[in-house]
C-alpha cells in the first residue's frame, strides 16, 4: 500500500476503474483484494512485518485517529461534527443515525484503500467504522490494553462482530466506478472467505449483487454496510450523505462475517483503517 501518483498506462487514466483489458491486476482486486484460505510461510512473515510496522504507527504522535487527533481533525457544521481521513481528505460525521439502528452510532476509526500497480499507488475509497456507543460494555476483557495489543488480537474484532449491537462501515468512493465492477470486487473478496456456500448464502449474495448491477457509482457515493446483528446486515447506497432508506437486507452469517473480515480480519484490505480502529478502541477502553 505504498506509492503515489496516477496510472502510467493511457488506458487507465479515465476516472472510471480500468477495464480488465489493461495490463494490470483484475479490477476486482482494485477494491478489496483476495484472501487465501491457508497462509504460506512467506505470507506469515509478510504479515508479521506489516504488524511490526503498524505497531510503530500506533504511537499517539503517529496515528491519524487517536482521540487527540480526532478532536483536532473534527470540524463543526451546525450540530454536526466531522473527522477527516487525512490521506483522501474525506470527512466523516462523528455520529450517524442510520435506518434500522436503535441509536446514533459513533465513529471509531477511519482509513483508506489504495491499490498499487508496480510502484504506483492509487487511492480508491475512504472508509469509516461506526459502533454502538455501548460497545465498551461488551469488551471488558480488553480494558486497559494498548492499540498495538488490540491490533494483534483477532478475538477482540470477533467479539465486536458477535456483539448484539449495531455497527456500520461507511465506504466513500474517491473514484467513479460502475456498479458491476464494484460488485465483482466484493464478490472476489467474499468468496474465498466462505468455505462452502449454502442456499442461504447464495440467496444473500444474489440480493447483494442486485443492488449494484447496472448502477453507476460516482465519486463521492457512500455505501453503508450496517450490521444489525451477526446474521443480518443492511446495505444502503447514497449519493448525498446519510441514507434515508435501506436498499437491501442481507441475512446470512457467512456473508455478513466475510464482509466484516475483509476490513477487520487478519488480512484486512485497509491496514490504515484497522490501525485507526485499534486506536479508537484503545481510547474507548482506557
Amino acid at each position: 500500500m505504498q506509492g503515489v501518483g496516477a496510472f502510467s498506462s493511457p488506458m487507465c487514466v479515465s476516472p472510471s476503474i480500468p477495464s480488465s483489458s489493461c495490463n494490470h491486476p483484475s479490477p476486482c482486486n482494485i477494491f478489496l483484494g483476495r484472501r487465501n484460505s491457508v497462509s504460506t510461510p512467506n505470507q506469515s512473515r509478510s504479515l508479521k512485518r506489516r504488524h511490526q510496522s503498524l505497531s510503530v504507527s500506533l504511537r499517539p504522535e503517529n496515528t491519524s485517529f487517536s482521540a487527540k487527533a480526532a478532536a483536532a481533525a473534527s470540524s463543526s457544521s451546525g450540530s454536526e461534527s466531522y473527522a477527516e481521513e487525512p490521506a483522501t481528505g474525506v470527512k466523516f460525521q462523528t455520529s450517524l443515525a442510520l435506518p434500522g439502528c436503535s441509536t446514533s452510532l459513533s465513529l471509531v476509526g477511519t482509513g483508506y484503500r489504495e491499490k498499487v500497480f508496480a510502484i504506483i499507488g492509487v487511492k480508491v475509497y475512504a472508509a469509516g467504522l461506526y459502533v454502538h456507543p455501548s460497545i465498551s460494555s461488551k469488551l471488558d476483557a480488553w480494558k486497559g490494553k494498548s492499540a498495538a495489543d488490540i491490533l494483534e488480537n483477532r478475538s477482540l474484532f470477533n467479539s465486536i462482530f458477535q456483539a448484539p449491537l449495531e455497527k456500520s462501515l461507511q465506504i466513500v468512493l474517491v473514484r467513479d466506478v460502475d456498479g458491476k465492477t464494484f460488485w465483482d470486487a466484493l464478490d472476489d473478496a467474499i468468496s474465498p472467505r466462505i468455505k462452502s456456500l449454502t442456499p442461504i448464502d447464495q440467496s444473500a449474495l444474489s440480493t447483494f449483487r442486485s443492488i449494484f448491477q447496472g448502477r453507476p457509482l460516482k465519486k463521492g457515493t457512500s455505501i453503508f454496510l450496517t450490521w444489525l446483528d451477526s446474521s443480518k446486515m443492511q446495505v444502503s447506497v447514497s449519493s448525498d450523505g446519510v441514507p434515508s432508506r435501506t436498499d437491501a437486507t442481507i441475512e446470512s452469517e457467512n456473508v455478513t462475517f466475510a464482509l466484516f473480515d475483509v476490513f477487520l480480519g487478519d488480512a484486512s484490505v485497509s491496514a490504515s483503517l484497522k490501525a485507526s480502529v485499534a486506536n479508537g478502541l484503545a481510547a474507548i477502553l482506557n
